[in-house]
């Protein structure tokens, strides 16, 4: 009875005004001032979680045999994805019919790819200014599967309800192979009908039934264009336990006068009065990092085509060095494509001449010209 008086208590002090709360899963009420999202742990599996990779077992094959396996796989989907060089992968052929290709208009969504951060490198601009930027490089990405809006059911948060059909379709696309017998027979499944090896990295995007690219089509640097401005989505930095001054940017306290072991405390957080308690969303300690980050809004300076490597604007991609990152398009209402990209994706067979294995921004100075000219004044 002492339990029960206590939960009724507890929950006729929550007030009626629900504007600065939150309702858990529990039931319960979190403040959520001056806070975007809760952190709340992930404590199992998501429902269409797939176990990817499975228990390795002797099965004391000869090396003549572990040759003749890894031939055969080759010779049916081609060689692995090679991290720190070109992928020499060889597109297997489409087992289901082509599909479509529609015709680009302003507001149609794309797909993105997947890459990898490999650095941070100097540019120089037109007028000789430096700016920094990151490379990111596309390993082996293919198309999947592509789910028609009528059967993606998008995950929706609890008791709410879209108020229009869902328009968009979903394209999963996949990032450097890797041999079949690494993974279970499960994750294989995800492969068979487009006709590519598993993939290590999948990711999804949300497209236009428009832009529906056909399953196992290779999707290169060059599906975006020096100039534009794409988003990308990494995950940052994992740091650990870290403290304020550190996680928040606190200032901390002096270091003499009369200050004793309290240099780099948080101080006080205001915590007396009538709630006599820590507000949830208050600045202390904790985990720092390891958070999904989008940038949004980022330039293309420059795009090799050779070894599918692009250079954006700025050092402040989400992730460390061989961090998994995704780009696409952006949503900034400025920043959006104003001309026709390749649509819905590049294909190399449509131009007549290769594209060059060096593609610049106007602003931006190429490696090839010269910096200083001289003239024959006589």
């Amino acid at each position: 009875m002492a339990v029960v008086g206590c939960l009724s208590r507890l929950f006729q002090a929550v007030p009626h005004n629900y504007g600065h709360f939150k309702q858990s899963v529990t039931g319960n009420f979190t403040q959520t001032r001056w806070k975007k999202q809760q952190n709340r742990p992930r404590l199992r599996q998501p429902s269409w979680f797939l176990k990817k990779e499975r228990v390795q077992y002797n099965e004391n094959l000869t090396p003549e045999n572990k040759l003749f396996v890894k031939e055969i796989v080759e010779e049916r989907f081609g060689p692995a994805a090679v991290v720190g060089g070109v992928s020499t992968y060889q597109q297997s052929p489409l087992r289901n019919p082509p599909l479509g290709r529609g015709t680009w208009a302003p507001g149609l969504r794309r797909t993105g790819v997947i890459a990898r951060k490999i650095g941070v490198y100097p540019m120089w601009t037109s007028n000789g200014s430096k700016i920094l930027s990151t490379l990111l490089q596309v390993v082996d990405n293919h198309v999947v599967r592509y789910i028609p809006p009528d059967q993606y059911d998008p995950p929706r948060k609890p008791r709410k309800r879209l108020r229009f059909e869902n328009r968009l379709g979903c394209l999963v696309v996949g990032a450097e192979s890797e041999d079949p017998q690494v993974f279970t027979k499960e994750y294989c499944g995800l492969f068979s009908d487009s006709g590519v090896m598993p993939k290590k990295i999948l990711g999804k995007f949300l497209v236009s039934p428009e832009a529906v690219v056909q399953p196992g089509t290779p999707l290169y640097a060059s599906h975006f264009k020096v100039g534009q401005y794409v988003d990308i989505r990494g995950k940052t930095v994992d740091r650990g336990f870290q403290g304020v001054m550190k996680r928040w940017g606190f200032k901390g306290m002096p270091a003499s006068h009369g200050v004793t072991k309290t240099h780099r405390r948080p101080g006080n957080i205001g915590g007396g009065g009538e709630k006599a308690r820590v507000w949830p969303g208050t600045k202390l300690p904790g985990h720092m990092g390891n958070k999904h980050k989008i940038l949004r809004g980022v330039k293309i300076l420059r795009i090799n085509t050779k070894y599918n490597v692009i250079w954006v604007k700025g050092p402040a991609v989400a992730g460390e060095t061989n961090s998994v990152c995704y780009i696409y398009d952006t949503f900034l209402p400025l920043k959006k494509l104003e001309e026709a990209p390749y649509f819905p994706t590049f294909y190399p067979e449509d131009l007549e001449e290769p594209l060059p294995d060096e593609m610049y921004s106007e602003d931006i100075h190429p490696f090839s010209t010269p910096t200083i000219t001289f003239q024959d004044t006589k």
